[in-house]
């Protein structure tokens, strides 16, 4: 492989209600990863530099309304090409920071002329969602938890109360529930952690180790689910999305690597992962968008000791915290029947972590963790008390026998 194509472009979309640190954000994650020897492209907001003309958006009639909508999203969609275009000649590796992306106009107009919009230009919401940008990360707004910080004094653009403000906040996070890589940065802590815990998102999904430099905070977390479902009416806003994962085969029994197909209506992406030991306690997950073409080659590296995942995924957004929840489909292993597993992105730890998970929900158990509901395990074909392969965790440095559930296993170092 040469070294063009081991360079790297990050289409990362910023967004975010009213007062979330954005702008600050911005330049705070411009300057860390010049400091790591990455060229950053920063692409402005479109409605900022349409509405900075002389529009007054309160102004518009409902025709207007749906015209000026119509326009940015054509306006935003070459701004943007323009820099991605630039990030793939670029001799370096490249970020590029999109204040604001292409869902976030859907939170300013109805369904009915959204999908009326898509229709009438061809545009696919599915894949202009999830595969023309590789993160989505909302920055809260201060008026949703940090309520005394909140100001629009200073911003010659933001006129909103509070009240608005939080509306606003709730309608930008939920235009983007279902990207596959989607991250809420709420008001848990204070601002620098806040723009820290930013920060450290971004570098979680590249795979960079930031050590000590960042005062890390957040984690997954993940929880056991007692089935049945709730009916659609017991979610807020939701997407659902098929999934089906295959494990390949590897050189190393400290490495994991994976394919992902995940879609909605006919409409796929598709994503290889690699996750593999790190320094300072974390395992890295290398994540790297994939063409139809390169995914079913890679099918042919399949490890024929796992059986294909099947899952239906639900993405929802219920107190400023994005969930994924994931139903385990046939066929698999009758170990997985059943089987619902709800993970997030979180800081909070205890009595707050509760407090935040869905109410509607039948939650069991915390499983963070805890190898018996990692998807590596749950995909073995053998059973768990016959197989060598079942794996605990990827930080330990040596292999050796484990004894668990009454039978001795040979430590085979991973966690999915």
């Amino acid at each position: 492989m040469d070294a063009i194509e081991e360079r790297k472009v990050y289409r990362l979309v910023l967004t975010g209600g009213p007062c979330g640190g954005k702008t600050t954000g911005q330049s705070r994650l411009c300057t860390f990863f010049e400091n790591l020897g990455w060229k950053v492209f920063r692409v402005p907001e479109t409605a900022t530099i349409l509405l900075s003309g002389g529009i007054k958006f309160a102004d518009l009639v409902a025709d207007e309304v749906y015209k000026f909508q119509e326009n940015l999203l054509r306006t935003m969609i070459q701004i943007e090409n323009t820099y991605f275009e630039l990030g793939r000649t670029s001799n370096k590796n490249c970020l590029i920071i999109c204040d604001r992306g292409f869902m976030d106009a859907s939170a300013y107009i109805s369904k009915e002329k959204w999908d009326r919009m898509m229709r009438s230009n061809n545009w696919n919401p599915v894949e202009l969602r999830d595969n023309r940008y590789n993160q989505i990360i909302h920055m809260v707004s201060a008026a949703n938890g940090a309520e005394e910080f909140y100001a629009t004094e200073e911003h010659s653009c933001r006129s909103e109360g509070v009240t608005l403000a939080r509306d606003l906040d709730y309608k930008a996070a939920s235009a983007w529930i279902g990207h596959p890589y989607f991250d809420v940065i709420d008001n848990s802590t204070d601002f620098e952690n806040k723009v820290n815990r930013m920060i450290e998102c971004v570098c979680q999904k590249l795979g960079i180790d930031i050590g000590d430099r960042l005062s890390i905070t957040s984690r997954k977390v993940k929880f056991l689910v007692s089935g049945p479902m709730p009916a659609d009416s017991a979610f807020p806003a939701f997407q659902d999305f098929e999934v089906v994962h295959h494990y390949l085969q590897c050189a190393g029994p400290r490495v994991q690597a994976r394919l992902r197909k995940r879609g909605q209506n006919g409409r796929w992406s598709y994503i290889h992962t690699i996750r593999r030991p790190q320094q300072h306690g974390q395992s890295i997950e290398v994540r790297t968008q994939l063409s139809h073409r390169d995914y079913l080659n890679m099918l042919t590296q399949q490890d024929d000791a796992h059986f294909t995942i099947f899952k239906k995924r639900r993405c929802f957004l219920v107190n400023n915290q994005y969930f994924q929840m994931d139903i385990y489909k046939e066929p698999s292993h009758p170990r997985c029947k059943g089987l619902i597993l709800l993970e997030t992105y979180t800081s909070l730890t205890g009595d707050r972590l509760k407090n935040i998970l869905p109410k509607f929900l039948n939650i069991v158990k915390e499983v963070t963790g805890q190898p018996d509901y990692s998807m590596f395990n749950l995909s073995l074909r053998e059973d768990w008390n016959n197989t060598k392969k079942f794996c605990y965790s990827l930080h330990d440095q040596d292999d050796g026998d484990v004894k668990t559930n009454g039978h001795t296993q040979k430590m085979i170092n991973g966690k999915a």
